[in-house]
């Protein structure tokens, strides 16, 4: 009787850490997954930061003013002409 009992235990136990182990290899992929994720979402970031950081050295260029000028305000130089298509 006590053999078959402590077979029992050996299996209750055996499933347990067998059931264990595989809920936490799934935790840990998720947190794999998110980590990929969220490293990503940073370089994105990073490289938003970058162009943000160039674009502030441009403001003050007369290039940066010329263009601004002409596609938000649409101003343009007096001798200039200026065609625009009507799409039709």
């Amino acid at each position: 009787m006590k053999k078959i009992y402590i077979k029992l235990m050996i299996i209750a136990i055996s499933v347990y850490t067998i059931f264990t182990i595989i809920n936490q290899q799934k935790t840990l992929n998720q947190y794999s997954q998110q980590t990929e994720q969220l490293t990503q979402e940073i370089a994105e970031e990073n490289q938003n930061k970058e162009d943000l950081a160039k674009q502030k050295d441009n403001v003050d260029s007369l290039e940066f003013i010329e263009q601004t000028a002409r596609e938000k305000l649409d101003m343009y130089y007096p001798n200039e002409r200026v065609y625009i298509d009507q799409g039709m």
